[in-house]
């Protein structure tokens, strides 16, 4: 049996995860899990305290650890041993968490994308929002925080709208612009929450129209826990006809981190064949 770690930095937490493996990679097993968010932290203060939770929950050292994958900003992971991009790890880590997923919605704090993968976790296609940060989870974050709302209420407020108001889906300026002049109208914060999870979810669902999605799709990142904003994806994806079973998982958020883990694993049985060939 062996141990690997899998860090996912991103721009607001850091998500670490421990795994162990049989020696031939197969039987993976998550022992731990943690997230740290960055709050204007030193980010490698941030991983090391991230790594060191995970560690001490899994009852392993660092030293016990065969492999060290990173994915998202992983270059200031120091101690790594190799780097997995997002779409790869999110699309595993989905496939461990929900074995007959077909689609992976990955809503981060500035970025969000669809991925269709098949049932080996195989990346068959991919599309991206535009740039905009109105489309983020850091925009409804500080927009939460402007309505006086906790990040763990928006989704269940949301749920309570009876006449969402709709945002500027062009930008976050003129879409924060637009929530102000909603408030002085008095708006209710469950309408103005919905209006944004509305205008978040259109742009996914294009997305996945795009990649002509079909069946169960995975919501990982922050997102992933608002309830609000899934039942949004639901709602519109059925309203446009498609044929999707939107769902999140209580662990949607380590997504990244568990598929660079597992990743992890592989690869290093992998080094160790190759090291045992020569």
């Amino acid at each position: 049996m062996f141990y690997t770690m899998g860090i996912d930095v991103g721009c607001s937490a850091v998500k670490t995860v421990v795994m162990s493996f049989d020696d031939d990679a197969s039987g993976e097993k998550l022992l731990a899990t943690d997230l740290n968010k960055i709050r204007k932290r030193n980010v490698k203060d941030v991983i090391a305290q991230s790594c060191g939770h995970a560690l001490a929950t899994a009852g392993v050292a660092l030293a016990d650890i065969a492999y060290v994958a990173t994915t998202g900003e992983g270059e200031l992971v120091d101690f790594r041993r190799g780097h997995f991009y997002s779409m790869t790890t999110h699309a595993r880590g989905a496939i461990f968490l929900v074995p007959d997923v077909h689609a992976v919605i990955d809503v981060g704090a500035l970025h969000a994308k669809a991925i269709l993968v098949d049932e080996r976790s195989k990346v068959l296609g991919h599309r991206m929002t535009s740039q905009c940060a109105s489309g983020s989870g850091q925009f409804l974050e500080n927009i939460s925080r402007y309505l006086g709302v906790s990040v763990e209420d928006v989704g269940r407020l949301s749920m309570s709208a009876d006449n969402p108001e709709m945002v500027s889906g062009i930008c976050a300026v003129l879409a924060e612009t637009d929530v102000i002049n909603m408030v002085s109208r008095g708006i209710t914060p469950a309408n103005i929450l919905k209006g944004i999870h509305v205008s978040i979810a259109k742009r996914l669902i294009n997305l996945l129209r795009a990649l002509k999605a079909e069946g169960r799709v995975l919501i990982t990142g922050g997102l992933a826990a608002d309830v609000g904003f899934v039942a949004v994806m639901q709602e519109l994806a059925d309203g446009a006809g498609m044929d999707v079973a939107v769902t999140s998982h209580e662990l949607s958020v380590h997504a990244g981190a568990i598929g660079a883990a597992i990743w992890a694993g592989f690869r290093h049985v992998k080094l160790a064949e190759t090291s045992a060939i020569a």
